[in-house]
């Protein structure tokens, strides 16, 4: 049965690694940022969200394990400044041999007990239009669209 536990230091390293290039070609692709800047606001971005690490304030990032396989992480962010006590999802992933096999939907249900043991009232995160399978997911466990942006190419 998988389970959730605190990111290690070697595990958080890993994740910038990937996420900091993966983040910003996701930007590119939605055509937010051209290729030539996108790392650097990718850094500069992932900077001022975890400036201490793991060990930045309201911010929890977890991996999923299945027995001793670490198979994908979770970040979620806590904004205890409104007085209904919400949190942000930064970023799920699996790893992709893994993908496809209900993990996604277990990460997500594990984090969703941890933020409610937290006093955490709602969940949002934010998915790229593109990014079909994860969206599905999201609405499956009850996820509604709050906004939309589009665009038509030119």
């Amino acid at each position: 049965m998988p389970t959730l536990a605190p990111m290690t230091q070697p595990e958080f390293d890993a994740f910038l690694e990937r996420s900091i290039p993966e983040y910003a070609a996701d930007h590119v692709r939605a055509g937010n940022w051209t290729e030539s800047e996108s790392l650097e606001r990718s850094h500069k971005e992932f900077e001022a969200l975890l400036p201490l690490g793991l060990k930045t304030e309201g911010n929890f990032l977890y991996t999923l394990h299945d027995e001793e396989i670490s198979v994908g992480m979770i970040w979620l962010n806590i904004n205890r400044d409104k007085t209904l006590k919400s949190g942000f999802i930064y970023e799920v992933f699996i790893e992709e041999k893994f993908r496809g096999k209900g993990y996604g939907k277990s990460i997500m249900l594990l984090l969703e007990e941890k933020a409610r043991e937290l006093g955490v009232k709602s969940l949002g995160l934010h998915v790229f239009g593109s990014n079909h399978i994860a969206r599905k997911l999201y609405e499956t466990i009850g996820y509604e669209v709050t906004n939309v942006n589009m665009s038509k190419a030119l």
